[in-house]
């Protein structure tokens, strides 16, 4: 059994009251806009709007306290997890928690547990679904990507089987940068090219090849996949869970989600299935082959999903409830999605940029590789001196998702 913390001391974790870092910036500016977005694409009676608005006033010198009597399925959880914490500023407290415990506070305030008219009624949706909608152009040729290699690699070798993989990993990492936390829908985005998909040279530390060859090696295992956003980066992530079947590497694939929104665009289960039920109704047929697929697979029991409220708690990755480590224990392989996640791994702390990657993470129960876009102030398994030069092409290289990395580890 693998360690079940990092082999490292705990460096602090990051906090959020330096006024020039990225995180100080979430607090101040970004949490209180997309709030005001929660306000401006719901249909919210008078109460809910003010309780929202109270929320954006607390920002960020406001007093952390406990959650209120709202029917959520992780209140006792939350008691305990706010106890450290209740009568600190949002600003002193650490930065990973104030996020998970500022969604959460959306959920109270718009009265998502409670029964009533918005009851289950996702704040994010329209955001979600514009997002959807506005891929529609790169989710068509995604989808015949992932047709023609599922097509080629029926009658090729595994090694051929290995070079189709390769290309939908990176569209599996550069979909990543597909956040509608940090890029609403309406806003500038990161644009979606085939270009995009092949940018080798931003993928900071790159096990793909690695990686792609440890898959093709299998045959009717299992792979599960923790994943970060619905809308475009979803559908990337159905394109690869679907190779993965169609080419029998795995006999089963398992989907991780969120147990109810959080993070804007992070994934349900409702968003996948309603993403297959998009792309199953699709007008052009390259998509619509996808859709179908998937719908048989689940259909089948072969694509599976999964919730846990741990997926929506502030805990980090060694934290993890001891049944879901188990059941993460089962699979050959895992792919864990996204900055967030990333983040979760290392415990959201202050590691040097140069720290071992592995020996942090020696806790995870199974094989895994991360696949994220640069989007907080936290990366390790540098090379001495790299962060320096990147640091003097692009400032904002840590925070902007234009740099990615793709690293399995294959804990001892």
């Amino acid at each position: 059994m693998a360690q079940q913390y990092p082999r490292f001391p705990l460096p602090p974790p990051l906090m959020m009251w330096s006024e020039n870092s990225f995180s100080h910036l979430t607090l101040t500016q970004r949490l209180p806009a997309i709030v005001r977005r929660v306000i401006a694409e719901n249909n919210f009676p008078p109460y809910i709007v003010d309780n929202l608005e109270k929320l954006i006033k607390e920002l960020p010198q406001g007093i952390v306290r406990q959650l209120q009597q709202d029917q959520g399925p992780d209140l006792v959880r939350w008691k305990k997890y706010l106890a450290p914490f209740v009568g600190k500023r949002w600003l002193d407290i650490p930065w990973f928690f104030a996020e998970a415990y500022f969604f959460r506070r959306i959920l109270e305030a718009t009265h998502y547990f409670l029964p009533g008219i918005s009851q289950n009624l996702d704040p994010f949706a329209l955001q979600k679904r514009r997002g959807l909608e506005k891929a529609r152009d790169s989710i068509q040729v995604m989808s015949a990507k992932v047709n023609a290699s599922i097509a080629s690699q029926l009658h090729n070798s595994k090694r051929n089987s290995c070079q189709k993989l390769i290309p939908l990993l990176y569209l599996a990492l550069w979909g990543n940068q597909a956040d509608l936390s940090l890029w609403p829908v309406d806003a500038s985005t990161p644009n979606y090219n085939q270009e995009t998909y092949s940018k080798e040279a931003d993928v900071l530390l790159n096990d793909t090849s690695i990686l792609a060859d440890k898959i093709a090696s299998f045959g009717g295992i299992r792979i599960d996949l923790i994943l970060d956003n619905a809308g475009f980066e979803l559908v990337c992530d159905l394109g690869l869970a679907d190779f993965l079947l169609a080419s029998k590497a795995a006999v089963m694939v398992y989907l991780h989600l969120k147990s109810h929104p959080t993070f804007v665009s992070d994934a349900t289960i409702q968003d996948v299935q309603q993403t297959i039920d998009v792309l199953a109704n699709d007008p052009d047929v390259e998509v619509q082959s996808l859709g179908h697929r998937l719908q048989n697979y689940i259909t089948s029991g072969r694509l599976r999903l999964r919730e846990h409220l741990f997926w929506t708690s502030p805990l980090m990755f060694w934290e993890m409830p001891q049944l879901l480590r188990q059941e993460l224990a089962q699979a050959s392989l895992v792919l864990i999605k996204g900055d967030a996640n990333y983040r979760r791994l290392l415990g959201d702390r202050q590691w040097s940029f140069t720290t071992a990657f592995e020996d942090i993470v020696c806790y995870f129960p199974a094989p895994f590789a991360t696949l994220r876009t640069l989007k907080s102030e936290i990366i390790v398994g540098l090379q001495s001196g790299q962060a320096e030069v990147l640091n003097c092409a692009d400032p904002q290289w840590l925070t902007n998702g234009k740099r990615g990395l793709i690293q399995f580890v294959e804990p001892s």
